[in-house]
This record gives C-alpha cells, sequence and structure tokens, in this order.
C-alpha cells in the first residue's frame, strides 16, 4: 500500500468529532476486503475483525479516524459566523486560513480587527463566507454545523511530508496498512481493526469500542510530538527516528510486557525505532487499557512537526517502521 497515497485521500475529507461519517465511509471501502467482518457500533467507531484460528490472544489495533474543527454558535446580522473549537485549536496557528464546511461551503477563519495575537481564542474569531448579510449566510450555514480548516497533504525533501490532520489520518494509513500485511497471514488470535471517533474530545470512541472487544493486547497508532526544532521542549523522539513505542504520557503508563516485546522485536528485525514519553497529552492508549478488565496497551506514535496546525510534518519512514513493527507484533502474538 503507498501511504501517501492513501494520505491524500483520506485527509481530502473533513470529518470534525462527532461527525465522522464521511471519513468513515472512506475507511470502510478500504477496509472490507482486508477484513472477515466490518462494523460500525452506536457510538459510530468502524470495527473490522480479521478472524483467527481462535487459539491466540485477541489483539484491538486502533487510530482515530476524527479531527479538531469548528462549531458554528451564531450568525451576525453581517453575514459573519461566530464559531465555538472542537477539540484543542491552536488559532495562532489557524488564523487567517482557508476553512470548509461539512456541507462543502468555503470560508475564511480570521480574528475581530483589533484583536491582538496575545488574546487570539474562539471568543475574538469568526468564519467569513463572502455572505452579504445574515440571511444569505443562512442558505448556506447553520447553528451546529461543523467546518475545519481546509486539508491536503504534499510533499517536501526526502520521505518527508505536511499538510493536515496527519493528526490522524496517518494513523488511519497505518492501521490500513497493517491490515494489508495481515490480510494472507493465517493467525491463532482475532485482530480487530478500530477507527475510533471523538478522540479530539476526550477520546471517547475507543473506550466503548474497547468494552465490547475486550482485547488481551491492544495498539494505538497516532501522531506524537517531537524534540528536533528550535527551542522545543526536550524530548527524544525526532522526524526519521523510526516508529516511537510509547512508554508514557500523560494519559497512560503502558504496559511494560508491551514495551519490551515492541522494542526487542524492533531490533530484532532491524526496524527503526525511538522510544516516546510525552509529557503532555494523551491518546486512545488510556481509554484501551481501562476498558472492561482491562487490557495490555501500548502505542506505535508517529512523529510529528508543528500538531494542530495546517502544516502537520512527518516521515513516511516512521510511517512504515510502525507498519512493520505492527505486523511483526500481532504475528509473534
Amino acid at each position: 500500500m503507498n501511504l501517501y497515497t492513501t494520505l491524500q485521500r483520506l485527509c481530502a475529507v473533513p470529518s470534525v468529532s462527532g461527525r465522522e461519517e464521511k471519513i468513515r465511509a472512506v475507511l470502510r471501502e478500504r477496509i472490507e476486503p482486508l477484513a472477515d467482518e466490518v462494523r460500525t457500533d452506536n457510538l459510530g467507531n468502524l470495527i473490522a475483525v480479521k478472524k483467527g484460528s481462535g487459539v491466540g490472544k485477541t489483539v484491538m489495533l486502533c487510530a482515530h479516524m476524527d479531527e479538531i474543527g469548528f462549531l458554528v454558535t451564531f450568525l451576525e446580522d453581517s453575514g459573519m459566523i461566530r464559531i465555538a473549537p472542537v477539540g484543542g485549536i491552536h488559532f495562532t496557528a489557524t488564523a487567517f486560513g482557508s476553512v470548509i464546511s461539512e456541507k462543502g461551503v468555503r470560508g475564511v477563519l480570521v480574528p475581530n480587527a483589533k484583536t491582538k495575537a496575545a488574546d487570539y481564542k474562539a471568543d475574538n474569531f469568526y468564519i467569513d463566507i463572502g455572505a452579504k448579510n445574515r440571511k444569505e449566510a443562512e442558505r448556506k450555514v447553520a447553528v451546529g454545523d461543523f467546518f475545519v480548516a481546509e486539508g491536503g497533504v504534499r510533499r517536501l525533501a526526502g520521505k518527508r511530508i505536511t499538510g493536515r490532520p496527519l493528526d490522524d489520518r496517518i494513523g488511519c494509513a497505518v492501521l490500513l496498512a497493517i491490515a494489508e500485511e495481515l490480510k494472507a497471514e493465517r493467525l491463532a488470535g482475532d485482530v480487530y481493526y478500530v477507527f475510533s471517533v471523538q478522540e479530539e474530545v476526550g477520546c471517547r470512541g475507543a473506550l466503548p469500542a474497547a468494552f465490547g472487544i475486550q482485547p488481551d493486547y491492544s495498539l494505538c497508532f497516532d501522531v506524537t510530538a517531537t524534540g528536533d526544532t528550535p527551542d522545543a521542549s526536550v524530548m527524544a523522539c525526532e522526524l526519521g527516528g523510526g516508529a516511537a513505542v510509547k512508554i508514557k504520557d500523560s494519559s497512560v503508563i503502558c504496559h511494560e510486557e508491551v514495551v519490551t516485546r515492541l522494542c526487542n522485536l524492533a531490533e530484532e528485525k532491524k526496524i527503526r525505532y525511538q522510544r516516546e514519553i510525552l509529557t503532555a497529552g494523551g491518546t486512545d492508549t488510556s481509554s484501551m487499557q481501562l476498558a472492561g478488565g482491562g487490557s495490555r496497551a501500548g502505542a506505535l506514535s508517529i512523529p510529528c512537526r508543528y500538531i494542530h496546525s495546517g502544516v502537520e510534518t512527518c516521515d513516511l519512514g516512521d510511517a512504515e517502521a510502525c507498519v512493520a513493527l505492527a505486523a511483526a507484533f500481532v504475528k509473534e502474538l
């Protein structure tokens, strides 16, 4: 599977937290040929399963398919649209950018005229869709509609790519590639591929999915920060350093057995990897760890610069390493 081509398709589909229908349809089309069963649960998680022989461990592999965005809260008489954030919006990075609604309406996100950068927050921003007045705006937008920053992905030097929402469409692309890698394998246990909803607003989707699956082992695939840019916080992860084996973030301490297995496998298979400790931020790993009776949870992260901006930047080599290492992990179990 060509990860870049897959990402071009996935990043072109706007699907904010709570409105994942469009990206779920694309992912379902891609995962169905690679799984034995595919279903959508009550919350909206897309769950595919590759059946094993029934004598091995159950594994859940998860990446979230939602993205951050904006909720329309009010239409002014002037036709300007007021918004509230959905997820962790970096308004400095998003200001003066192009946005698109779930209905395909395009606009620009801008601050109030006299707002200083230090005061960039939701109350001081609006979306301009070019409407002359409220009546014209109401023909295209309603309170409760969602907007997102326009997506897309581009190549940089070497295997580096930039765009949005690489958080976490790159994790979804990795999950699809793992499913393709394992399609012809005869495995002892069932493997569940879960594309979760509402991760950006509290890791909500993965919890009921994991509760229903009750996996013995679980792996999360998401982006993580890096320490390789000027004045960045000290961190061992860098672009091009390989798959990031998560040890800890602010929401989870990964299972020691999983961390050890992943690191040993990487060294044995000569797969490039690095160890990740993220001091601020969390992923669906925490939800999978605590579901039901709990699972041995871990994560393989893709290092990413400028997270939650329009220029999220990753190295495809790191994503490829995640695919190779996760496939090896599942086969060993």
